[in-house]
Formats: C-alpha cells, sequence, structure tokens
C-alpha cells in the first residue's frame, strides 16, 4: 500500500516540518540513510506536553506524545526523500528519551507509542532496533524527544 494512503487510513496528517532551534540540521541524508536529529513535542511552535512522565503526564500521554514525535520525524524523511515516503526501504533504529521522575520505570511503554506507529505505517520495514531512556531534562521542557535512522531505497526499488 502507498505511504500517503497508509497515513490517511490511520487518519494521520502530518504536521509542518519544525526547524532545528539551533546550529545544526534536522536531518543528514548519507548515501541512502537519514539520520533525523530529535524531535520533539512541537506542533505550530509550542511543546504538547511539556513536563515529566510519572508527574505531570501518564504512559497513555507518553505515548501520545512519542507519536507525536514520530509524526515530526516523519516530516523530516518525507523532505529528505523528496515527498516520497515509499522510498522508505526500514527504519533502522529510534532512540526515544524519556523525561521523567527518578521512579518512573515506563520507559519502553512510552517508546512503544512510536514504534507501534511504525509498524501501523510501514508494516515488515516498520520493525527497528530501539533504546529508550530516562532523562531528568529535554530541550523546552518537552516530556518526549526521538531521533531516528532510516534507511531509504532508489525509486525502483522502495
Amino acid at each position: 500500500m502507498n505511504i500517503d494512503e497508509k497515513l490517511k487510513d490511520l487518519g494521520i496528517t502530518l504536521p509542518e516540518a519544525n526547524f532545528p532551534a539551533g546550529n545544526y540540521v534536522s536531518y543528514q541524508v548519507i548515501n541512502n540513510m537519514v539520520y533525523v536529529s530529535g524531535q520533539t513535542t512541537r506542533i505550530d511552535g509550542q511543546v504538547k506536553f511539556p513536563g515529566r512522565l510519572g508527574k505531570e503526564f501518564s504512559i497513555d500521554d507518553g505515548k501520545e506524545a512519542a507519536r507525536i514525535c514520530l509524526e515530526n520525524i516523519l516530516c523530516q524523511v518525507k523532505h529528505a526523500c523528496s515527498g516520497d515516503l515509499n522510498r522508505v526501504k526500514s527504519i533502522v533504529r529510534i532512540n526515544v528519551f524519556v523525561q521523567s521522575t527518578e521512579c518512573f520505570t515506563g520507559h519502553a511503554q512510552v517508546a512503544d507509542g512510536a514504534s507501534d506507529l511504525l509498524v501501523d505505517i510501514f508494516e515488515e520495514k516498520g520493525k527497528h532496533v530501539r533504546t529508550s531512556t530516562g532523562a531528568n531534562s529535554l530541550p523546552s521542557n518537552t516530556a518526549v524527544e526521538i531521533d531516528a535512522i532510516f534507511c531509504l531505497g532508489d525509486y525502483y526499488d522502495a
């Protein structure tokens, strides 16, 4: 199935891509690999989930925050492959950073919000390796930040 059709079927409209908040680029393409800088819960310039898991937010909130981060990642990848997400051959890796309290242990469950969405969209190609970790603070006080590595195929083999 076409990825744009899949997104539509899932009720997902990708937001506008966020610009970097500092002296770096949002993604880098090297050969057929797309390296995406950390994406947060920022939508239209506003952080949607400011705060910590285990204090201001539940695991379910964290899963939603992770989905927002992943949608922002997909915006960057779409830009990297000239608007054609069908060029994605596989998702290699995601790193999920969860701003959480000292006693919070649901990092992997929060990361499932992003992982599940990748598999829903890309099916077998969406399976990936992953690290999830807790952080004392994250940029702009966002609850979740995710970076990613995607592998692109050529136009004819995607």
